[in-house]
Protein backbone atom coordinates (compact mmCIF):
# COMPACT_ATOMS: atom_id res chain seq x y z
CA UNK A 1 0.00 0.00 0.00
CA UNK A 2 0.87 3.72 -0.75
CA UNK A 3 -0.07 6.07 1.40
CA UNK A 4 0.94 9.64 0.71
CA UNK A 5 1.43 12.68 2.87
CA UNK A 6 0.45 16.54 2.20
CA UNK A 7 -0.09 16.48 -1.31
CA UNK A 8 -1.34 13.22 -3.83
CA UNK A 9 1.27 11.76 -5.87
CA UNK A 10 0.51 7.63 -6.39
CA UNK A 11 -2.36 6.03 -5.63
CA UNK A 12 -2.56 2.41 -3.84
CA UNK A 13 -0.06 -0.45 -5.54
CA UNK A 14 -1.29 -4.33 -5.18
CA UNK A 15 1.44 -6.58 -4.79
CA UNK A 16 1.95 -9.82 -2.92
CA UNK A 17 2.39 -8.97 0.77
CA UNK A 18 5.34 -10.28 1.70
CA UNK A 19 8.34 -8.86 2.74
CA UNK A 20 10.97 -9.74 0.17
CA UNK A 21 8.82 -8.37 -2.90
CA UNK A 22 7.30 -5.04 -0.97
CA UNK A 23 11.74 -4.44 0.02
CA UNK A 24 12.64 -5.03 -3.67
CA UNK A 25 9.31 -2.82 -4.81
CA UNK A 26 10.22 0.06 -2.60
CA UNK A 27 14.16 -0.08 -3.33
CA UNK A 28 13.19 0.68 -7.06
CA UNK A 29 10.44 2.94 -6.54
CA UNK A 30 10.83 6.24 -8.86
CA UNK A 31 10.50 9.15 -6.55
CA UNK A 32 9.67 12.50 -7.55
CA UNK A 33 11.99 14.94 -7.27
CA UNK A 34 11.39 17.07 -3.58
CA UNK A 35 9.63 14.08 -2.21
CA UNK A 36 10.69 11.73 0.84
CA UNK A 37 9.88 8.23 0.80
CA UNK A 38 10.02 5.74 3.34
CA UNK A 39 8.95 1.87 3.88
CA UNK A 40 6.81 1.33 7.24
CA UNK A 41 5.94 -2.27 8.37
CA UNK A 42 5.11 -2.83 4.72
CA UNK A 43 3.14 0.73 3.95
CA UNK A 44 4.87 3.01 1.39
CA UNK A 45 4.62 6.70 2.76
CA UNK A 46 5.69 9.56 0.03
CA UNK A 47 6.24 13.14 1.74
CA UNK A 48 5.99 16.41 0.51
CA UNK A 49 8.92 18.48 1.15
CA UNK A 50 9.35 20.01 4.90
CA UNK A 51 8.36 23.13 6.29
CA UNK A 52 10.90 26.10 6.90
CA UNK A 53 10.30 25.87 10.62
CA UNK A 54 11.01 22.19 10.89
CA UNK A 55 14.65 22.75 8.67
CA UNK A 56 15.63 25.60 11.44
CA UNK A 57 15.12 22.88 13.88
CA UNK A 58 16.90 20.20 12.25
CA UNK A 59 19.73 22.99 11.44
CA UNK A 60 19.89 24.03 15.25
CA UNK A 61 20.12 20.26 16.53
CA UNK A 62 23.17 19.35 14.09
CA UNK A 63 25.09 22.45 15.57
CA UNK A 64 24.89 21.20 19.24
CA UNK A 65 25.74 18.47 18.50
CA UNK A 66 29.65 18.26 18.48
CA UNK A 67 31.29 16.63 15.07
CA UNK A 68 34.28 15.67 16.41
CA UNK A 69 32.37 13.17 18.08
CA UNK A 70 29.24 12.49 15.89
CA UNK A 71 28.18 11.68 12.86
CA UNK A 72 24.85 13.67 12.17
CA UNK A 73 23.10 12.16 9.07
CA UNK A 74 20.36 13.47 7.40
CA UNK A 75 18.22 11.98 4.22
CA UNK A 76 19.99 8.26 5.96
CA UNK A 77 18.12 5.12 5.71
CA UNK A 78 17.55 3.01 8.78
CA UNK A 79 17.79 -1.02 7.96
CA UNK A 80 15.03 -2.50 9.70
CA UNK A 81 14.02 -4.88 7.56
CA UNK A 82 12.63 -7.43 10.46
CA UNK A 83 9.96 -4.85 10.46
CA UNK A 84 9.22 -4.83 6.69
CA UNK A 85 10.46 -1.07 7.20
CA UNK A 86 13.25 1.37 5.88
CA UNK A 87 12.37 4.59 7.37
CA UNK A 88 14.41 7.75 7.25
CA UNK A 89 14.77 9.83 10.16
CA UNK A 90 14.91 13.70 10.06
CA UNK A 91 18.26 12.88 11.87
CA UNK A 92 20.43 10.19 12.45
CA UNK A 93 23.22 9.99 14.94
CA UNK A 94 26.39 7.62 15.67
CA UNK A 95 29.80 7.70 16.94
CA UNK A 96 32.21 8.13 14.94
CA UNK A 97 34.46 5.41 14.06
CA UNK A 98 31.26 2.90 13.62
CA UNK A 99 29.79 3.85 10.16
CA UNK A 100 30.13 1.00 7.72
CA UNK A 101 32.61 1.65 4.29
CA UNK A 102 29.57 2.00 2.32
CA UNK A 103 25.68 0.70 1.63
CA UNK A 104 22.43 2.64 1.92
CA UNK A 105 21.06 0.94 4.73
CA UNK A 106 22.36 2.63 8.44
CA UNK A 107 22.24 -0.73 10.59
CA UNK A 108 20.14 0.31 13.90
CA UNK A 109 23.10 -2.02 15.96
CA UNK A 110 25.36 0.99 15.32
CA UNK A 111 23.09 4.00 16.08
CA UNK A 112 23.24 6.45 19.01
CA UNK A 113 19.79 8.47 18.65
CA UNK A 114 17.10 8.89 16.10
CA UNK A 115 15.20 12.04 15.63
CA UNK A 116 12.07 13.17 14.04
CA UNK A 117 10.53 16.77 13.44
CA UNK A 118 6.66 16.65 13.76
CA UNK A 119 5.06 18.00 11.09
CA UNK A 120 1.29 19.49 10.35
CA UNK A 121 0.55 15.36 8.93
CA UNK A 122 3.20 13.14 10.44
CA UNK A 123 1.81 13.22 13.99
CA UNK A 124 0.23 9.53 14.54
CA UNK A 125 3.49 8.28 12.61
CA UNK A 126 6.08 9.79 14.27
CA UNK A 127 4.47 9.14 17.70
CA UNK A 128 2.91 6.01 16.68
CA UNK A 129 4.16 3.58 14.37
CA UNK A 130 7.74 4.83 14.42
CA UNK A 131 7.98 4.79 18.02
CA UNK A 132 7.40 1.04 17.69
CA UNK A 133 9.23 0.85 14.66
CA UNK A 134 12.02 2.61 16.42
CA UNK A 135 11.86 0.01 19.64
CA UNK A 136 11.91 -2.80 18.19
CA UNK A 137 14.75 -2.51 15.96
CA UNK A 138 16.77 -1.76 19.64
CA UNK A 139 17.60 2.28 18.59
CA UNK A 140 18.80 3.00 21.98
CA UNK A 141 17.16 6.72 22.59
CA UNK A 142 14.34 8.63 19.67
CA UNK A 143 13.99 11.91 19.94
CA UNK A 144 10.54 13.24 18.79
CA UNK A 145 10.89 17.41 18.24
CA UNK A 146 6.78 18.69 18.06
CA UNK A 147 6.63 22.19 16.75
CA UNK A 148 3.20 21.90 16.79
CA UNK A 149 2.45 21.27 20.68
CA UNK A 150 6.42 23.25 21.71
CA UNK A 151 7.77 20.01 23.45
CA UNK A 152 10.39 17.26 22.88
CA UNK A 153 10.21 13.62 23.97
CA UNK A 154 12.87 11.77 24.56
CA UNK A 155 12.35 7.63 24.71
CA UNK A 156 14.96 5.39 25.36
CA UNK A 157 15.45 1.83 26.43
CA UNK A 158 13.70 0.08 24.39
CA UNK A 159 11.50 -3.23 25.07
CA UNK A 160 9.54 -5.86 22.93
CA UNK A 161 9.23 -7.20 19.93
CA UNK A 162 7.35 -6.57 16.40
CA UNK A 163 4.40 -4.08 17.05
CA UNK A 164 4.34 -4.38 20.84
CA UNK A 165 7.58 -3.05 21.10
CA UNK A 166 7.87 0.75 22.80
CA UNK A 167 10.60 2.81 24.58
CA UNK A 168 10.11 2.06 29.03
CA UNK A 169 11.54 5.62 29.50
CA UNK A 170 9.73 8.92 28.48
CA UNK A 171 10.81 12.29 29.44
CA UNK A 172 9.16 15.30 28.03
CA UNK A 173 10.04 19.03 27.99
CA UNK A 174 8.69 22.44 26.74
CA UNK A 175 10.59 24.09 24.08
CA UNK A 176 13.01 27.02 26.38
CA UNK A 177 13.62 24.21 29.16
CA UNK A 178 17.33 22.21 27.93
CA UNK A 179 16.56 18.47 27.08
CA UNK A 180 19.53 16.35 29.33
CA UNK A 181 20.70 13.95 26.03
CA UNK A 182 22.84 11.34 28.15
CA UNK A 183 23.69 9.52 25.25
CA UNK A 184 24.87 12.29 23.53
CA UNK A 185 26.95 13.66 26.81
CA UNK A 186 24.55 17.41 26.09
CA UNK A 187 22.06 19.31 26.92
CA UNK A 188 19.82 20.68 23.99
CA UNK A 189 18.99 24.14 24.15
CA UNK A 190 15.46 24.26 22.26
CA UNK A 191 15.29 28.24 23.18
CA UNK A 192 15.31 28.47 19.56
CA UNK A 193 12.72 26.18 18.06
CA UNK A 194 10.02 27.42 16.58
CA UNK A 195 6.45 26.82 15.90
CA UNK A 196 4.21 25.64 13.73
CA UNK A 197 0.81 28.53 13.59
CA UNK A 198 -2.53 27.78 12.86
CA UNK A 199 -1.95 23.98 13.39
CA UNK A 200 -4.63 22.09 15.71
CA UNK A 201 -3.16 20.82 18.98
CA UNK A 202 -3.02 16.92 19.48
CA UNK A 203 -2.77 15.41 22.98
CA UNK A 204 0.64 13.36 21.77
CA UNK A 205 2.23 11.22 23.53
Amino acid sequence: MTAVDDRPTTGNVEIEPTTSNMVKFFENLEVPEDFKVELLRGEIVMMAGPDLVHNLIVEAVVDQIPRQKWHRLQTQDIDILSENSEPQPDLVVLERGVVPESGRLMPTKVVTMLIEVVSKTSVDRDYGIKRSIYAAGKAPAYLIIDPTMAQCVLLTEPVGEGEEADYSVQRLTKFGDPVPLELLGLELDTSEFGTLKGVKPHRRP
